[in-house]
């Protein structure tokens, strides 16, 4: 939770954390320090069908219902950074997510948040709108999606 903490600009409760792990244990995923045995990252994700909205022309039109996946927080550790440990959290992720029968992965993102946007856009990602004052503290996010 430490990391969670200090890396976060608004980290959810315990609780929510424990129900994504709960429900999707394949999907939280944690990177750790060999050598110190710390913590260095962690992801969280969630797996669920979802109707298909008509914008969703990627897919075929038969296709009612989509599997979605949603990343709903990664953090890296300050010193554990451009290390490529975010980018390997993502990527497992999207494949255990893939493995699974998602048709689609979303999340949303601080605005200003350039080294995150960064490294999901790398991925694959578009912004797909802007969610104005999304955040507690009245920040903007961009929902991004991928469709896999």
């Amino acid at each position: 939770m430490k990391l969670i903490d200090q890396d976060l600009s608004e980290p959810y409760s315990i609780y929510t954390y424990r129900f994504f792990v709960q429900q999707w244990p394949d999907l939280c995923l944690l990177a750790y320090d060999d050598t110190t045995g710390d913590c260095a990252g962690v992801i969280i994700c969630k797996l669920e069908p979802h109707r298909r909205s008509y914008m969703d022309e990627h897919f075929a039109s038969d296709k009612v219902e989509l599997m979605r996946g949603y990343i709903g927080m990664i953090a890296v550790g300050t010193k554990y950074r451009k290390l490529g440990i975010g980018s390997s959290l993502v990527e497992r992720a999207l494949a255990a997510m893939e493995k699974r029968g998602a048709d689609e992965v979303v999340l949303e993102a601080e605005v200003d948040n350039a080294g995150a946007l960064a490294l999901y856009e790398r991925l694959g990602f578009i912004r797909e709108k802007r969610l104005y004052r999304y955040y507690l503290s009245g920040t903007d996010a961009f929902r991004l999606k991928l469709w896999l």
